[in-house]
């Protein structure tokens, strides 16, 4: 532990670096910060002083890392509402239905194509269906979109999918790990996650008089410690209850934004928002070991196609569902697209099991794909969507309505 302020300092300075060259070539910074923690990592030489492996201090990274996704996701519901959110309550289960519906189809039928056993088929099919939390959360802010109307349902799809993955995870425990699942246990646990999201988020609204009476701090320091603390303990209690503690970050946000002091803590949370958002994606890229990933280059590459169609055709569905315009609804699909934390812990599920070693490589290569894909794809919405309706004539689908304006794209 001699050198672990000089390591985890060098990581600062890697990810400076990876952010300096996106942003002269104008790109998603995202997958930057993920590519130079793959460059790096117990497989990279060690140069003396200088470490590359980051041995000691992965630990300390990693948890720095967790803090960002909190701090991601947690802002990411300050710039939304949790009013709109129960407003949308019907076509969020919607659309979020789809989305699963068709993503979990087409991966599951990939498993079972590629001549993988049942077990290794319901694994795939979990890692493609996952998206990730924290890389949606970035880009939408990156991108300035939480105010587009597909927003809304885009965070909507994002917590529908968390009662399904603990849901699914539960059952894929019992399969995988003791050979047998009691339904039981499964819907508790799925009851569970679901009325605690909706229990906070309307007790939350409820207590909205009570937080702007409690949050009268004059000190910021002070100020910035009570939402911390706040932050830190739902989204710790929340994983206690095995509900993600991303989505516990996103429901304080959701509340917090109704509240008088939404733009003050906007204010104050944004440096560590962008610090530890970026230990998270370098610390993602440190878990990927390139010299691995061989052996699974066309079986992620075509997991990828079908995600990419998967996920444009839910989007465009789940959008249209609640009225949106081709265009909006194209975004959603898009935007979701990235895959990440989710889908690794799934695939290590499957490791833990014994199942197929191949499961783990596959995983890193899919996720690393979309990673870096996904937020490029987001960014270039506009024009994406523009060329397919070319070939697709998709703005038919919009007539029957009044065109919506989607933001900005």
């Amino acid at each position: 532990m001699e050198y672990i302020v000089f390591e985890v300092g060098l990581a600062i300075a890697l990810i400076a670096i990876a952010g300096f060259i996106s942003t002269k070539l104008r790109f998603s910074i995202v997958p930057f910060y993920i590519l130079v923690g793959m460059a790096v990592g117990p497989h990279a030489p060690d140069i003396g002083l200088f470490d590359l492996r980051f041995i000691e201090s992965a630990p300390l990274i990693e948890f720095m890392g967790r803090i960002g996704m909190l701090f991601l996701l947690f802002y990411l519901g300050l710039e939304f509402s949790v009013g709109r959110l129960i407003k949308a309550g019907r076509s969020i289960a919607v659309g979020g239905t789809i989305y699963i519906a068709i993503n979990f189809t087409l991966g599951l039928l990939f498993g079972f194509a590629a001549g993988f056993p049942t077990k290794e088929a319901l694994v795939i099919a979990g890692i493609t269906t996952s998206s990730s939390s924290a890389i949606v959360a970035k880009v939408l802010v990156d991108l300035k979109r939480t105010a587009n109307p597909e927003t809304e349902m885009i965070l909507g799809i994002i917590m529908f999918e968390d009662i399904f993955l603990a849901l699914y995870i539960s059952i894929m425990s019992g399969l995988v790990l003791s050979g047998a699942s009691s339904i039981a246990g499964v819907i508790t646990s799925a009851l569970i996650a679901l009325g605690y999201m909706l229990l906070f988020i309307i007790i939350g609204r409820k207590a909205v008089p009570l937080l702007n009476r409690a949050l009268q701090i004059k000190s910021n320091e002070v100020f910035m410690l009570a939402v911390f603390s706040g932050l830190f303990l739902v989204a710790g209690f929340s994983e206690k209850i095995h509900v993600a503690e991303a989505i516990g970050a996103l429901l304080v946000g959701l509340v917090l934004a109704e509240t008088e002091h939404m733009k003050r803590i906007e204010h104050l949370i944004l440096p560590f928002r962008d610090f530890f958002g970026a230990m998270f994606f370098f610390s993602f890229g440190l878990t990927i070991d390139p010299l691995a990933l061989s052996g699974a280059v066309w079986l992620s590459i075509i997991a990828v196609l079908l995600t990419m169609i998967g996920n444009f055709s839910a989007g465009l569905l789940a959008g249209r569902s609640v009225g949106l315009s081709p265009k909006a609804s194209s975004n959603i699909g898009l935007t979701i697209m990235s895959r990440g934390e989710f889908s690794i812990i799934i695939a290590n599920l499957g490791k833990s099991g014994g199942l197929l070693e191949i499961l783990q490589p596959f995983a890193a290569l899919y996720v690393l794909i979309l990673a870096i894909t996904g937020p490029l794809l987001t960014k270039e919405s506009k024009r994406i969507y523009n060329l397919l309706n070319r070939v697709i004539p998709l703005e038919r689908m919009g007539r029957k309505k009044p065109a919506e304006s989607s933001g900005q794209h």
